[in-house]
């Protein structure tokens, strides 16, 4: 079952070239390029030893399992079955380490949150969202910095920015980025009537040191103002917070999370990097266009996920009709399902 997976995704083949750039003498050269090839041949050794304990054990149950069936014992024969469940279950985690496999999968991630049209629902859906995937990563034991958010009118978030910082939370979470729709009976409607609310999710790696990004002073303008926190309320009296609009491509970054304005622009301008090198990849995969409409337009047209809490409880992916029954358990970060799937997916299609 495993050796399909294996053979297609060339994983022992991925090790031996590595191997030769660790072999050669001006390896230490580019310290952080060495760094990162280390880190990834140890992640691609770490699937190879998984891919050989499973088929270990999977010998081991044959044998016991004939035994059983020889001596007709059930209490053993359910044991094995039992024991075939938790195989299945890590020949699956085994697939899912063999398709986080791309170039920028191993980088840390930004993953930004904006609230459709429809004030204060919509402001309280893109809420509920960050709450999501910052259990979500909890649950992964990473860690999520908030580099910027605007509060709602009423409630809930116009929009926020977290840095997730892990093991391949990238690779893990690129497949979120889209519009979510959230179905419900409004806790804001005296009516109690059903609302349906959006909210788009934007997610791009953050670019680390090996990865060169060139800025020329003259393509950008920085733009600085106060903080505010909920409720209006000034965070400090002085410009702190940092917005950058870089100028050729349009793109715009900021960030208010610290009180020193020095400390918010270093930041600015290390997500427009990550932004600037999203977009070349873009750029490279032809898909620049479709992706910055399903950014820009949050509506009934680019969704990627429904969310259903009222009449009846589902949350569908539409992108491979996988479904869910318990919606609350998902908006408490149980999403692994859902991201799996998209894997699978994206592997089957060839991307």
């Amino acid at each position: 079952m495993l050796g399909g997976i294996f053979e297609t995704n060339k994983i022992k083949e991925k090790i031996q070239t590595f191997d030769k750039k660790i072999a050669q003498e001006n390896f230490w050269k580019d310290k952080l390029l060495a760094q990162k090839i280390l880190k990834e041949k140890n992640f691609f050794e770490n699937v190879i030893e998984n891919y050989n304990s499973t088929v270990n054990e999977i010998d081991n149950l044959d044998q016991l399992l004939a035994l059983a069936i020889k001596e007709n014992d059930i209490a053993v024969i359910k044991d094995c079955e039992r024991k075939t469940d938790l195989l299945l279950k890590q020949i699956k985690k085994t697939e899912v380490l063999c398709f986080l496999s791309e170039e920028n999968d191993h980088l840390n991630t930004y993953l930004e949150i904006h609230a459709g049209a429809g004030g204060t629902e919509s402001q309280d859906w893109a809420q509920m969202l960050r709450r999501m995937y910052s259990k979500w990563v909890e649950k992964k034991k990473c860690k999520f910095e908030m580099i910027s958010e605007h509060k709602g009118d009423e409630a809930g978030i116009k929009s926020s920015i977290l840095k997730i910082t892990g093991p391949y939370m990238y690779g893990w979470l690129k497949s979120e980025s889209g519009v979510h729709r959230l179905v419900r009976i409004s806790p804001f409607d005296s009516g109690a009537r059903r609302h349906t609310s959006f909210a788009s999710v934007w997610v791009y790696p953050v670019v680390d040191d090996s990865i060169k990004i060139d800025i020329q002073e003259k393509d950008i303008r920085v733009d600085t103002y106060r903080s505010s926190g909920a409720g209006g309320q000034h965070v400090n009296t002085t410009d702190s917070a940092v917005r950058i609009t870089h100028l050729p491509t349009n793109i715009v970054v900021q960030c208010q999370n610290e009180r020193s304005q020095h400390k918010n622009k270093e930041t600015c301008f290390n997500m427009l990097k990550a932004r600037l090198y999203k977009y070349e990849i873009q750029k490279k995969e032809r898909a620049s266009e479709s992706i910055a409409k399903s950014k820009t337009d949050i509506g009934w047209g680019h969704q990627i996920r429904s969310y259903v809490l009222q009449p009846y409880q589902l949350v569908k992916d539409l992108r491979n009709n996988l479904e869910n029954t318990d919606p609350e358990s998902v908006l408490d970060g149980d999403i692994d399902g859902f991201l799996e799937a998209a894997l699978y997916e994206k592997k089957s299609k060839g991307n």
